[in-house]
């Protein structure tokens, strides 16, 4: 049965399935829900696909029973790789399954413009890709990772939960620890990373202090730190690393970061006219300037450098969305739903 859905939803290109009692077995394609053609999954039936998922991925069904929540990766060979997302709501199994390809993006295909690829050429700072779930983060980090296996000698130490796209070693060595499975936390991981004579150093996600702090130190000690947020706009995202340290340590941390911060990209993927989904880029990259603002807690300002820059490496996200509608890909409509100043994109 599941073999058969997961045939299905790499045929039909969705990004996500929904095994969900209650529901037929349904699929997420170009920001639409759509209904498998069958009758309601019944709770018995769901728990028999989940077990029948954690048996494929060799995993033990009581890690979903013991905590309720399960995140995990699952290969399927001559297929797709997913990454599982196992759950318990109204006291029975659910589970959301990302499809993710066994070939890495191709930047040109996805709509990655080359001045973010080529963020990986940077030897050292911290360089963050952030926005909402869903929104190609995870592509973004790989395309970027995958420039840096093509085009240096590096050890790239990637910590991820789970383990979305595998890369080969190329140029250079990349080796990828899944959390939970290699290494017990992204702060272990991370400190453990520090002697591992490492390059580059991909977060999966920067989510506490504690992995920030740690994060945040390793890119002041000389290496190059990738990672993500959930956080939309230049700004929002510093106000959010700032934000998770004590009050008797943020000015410490704003100097800190006005150091180390490299760039912060933030994207969200808007529906074409076509049917299918574009993203949309917010480039940050920093200037003297900028980093004066950080330092001196004027981080509100930012949102307007971007805004009138001329630089092709500092463009804001309605920018970016205007010059989609300009071109034919979004509709009018579109651009305003995905706006950060609908008025502002109108003029």
């Amino acid at each position: 049965m599941i073999q058969e859905i997961l045939k299905e939803a790499v045929a039909r290109k969705v990004s996500d399935i929904f095994l969900i009692p209650g529901r037929p077995v349904s699929f997420y394609k170009n920001g639409v829900i759509v209904k498998q053609d069958s009758e309601s999954l019944t709770p018995d039936e769901v728990e028999e696909d989940v077990k029948e998922i954690y048996d494929m991925a060799e995993r033990e069904y009581t890690m979903l029973i013991g905590r309720g929540d399960d995140d995990f990766s699952l290969s399927v060979p001559g297929l797709s790789r997913f990454r599982v997302s196992a759950y318990k709501q109204r006291g029975t199994a659910s589970a959301v399954l990302r499809v993710i390809s066994f070939t890495l993006p191709d930047p040109a295909e996805y709509s990655i413009p080359d001045n973010i690829v080529e963020l990986g050429n940077q030897s050292n700072g911290m360089v963050l890709i952030t926005g909402p779930a869903g929104s190609g983060k995870s592509s973004t980090l790989a395309c970027i990772i995958d420039h840096i296996n093509k085009t240096r000698e590096s050890h790239v130490i990637t910590l991820e939960d789970p383990i979305e796209y595998l890369h080969r070693h190329d140029q250079s060595i990349v080796s990828q620890r899944e959390i939970g499975v290699d290494t017990v936390s992204y702060v272990t991981g991370l400190r453990a990373a520090l002697r591992q004579c490492p390059h580059v150093i991909l977060l999966g996600e920067m989510r506490d202090f504690e992995t920030i702090s740690v994060a945040m130190t390793a890119a002041e000690t000389g290496h190059l730190l990738l990672s993500t947020l959930h956080t939309m706009g230049a700004s929002n995202t510093i106000n959010r690393i700032i934000d998770v340290f004590p009050a008797n340590q943020q000015r410490q941390v704003t100097v800190q970061l006005s150091s180390v911060l490299h760039a912060v990209v933030s994207q969200q993927l808007l529906p074409t006219v076509n049917g299918g989904v574009v993203p949309a880029f917010e480039i940050m990259t920093m200037t003297p300037a900028i980093r004066n603002m950080i330092r001196d807690g004027k981080v509100h300002q930012i949102d307007g450098v971007i805004y009138s820059s001329p630089d092709e490496n500092m463009i804001s996200m309605d920018e970016s969305i205007s010059r989609l509608l300009k071109n034919g890909i979004i509709s009018k409509e579109t651009a305003e739903k995905f706006a950060v100043h609908p008025e502002r994109l109108k003029r």
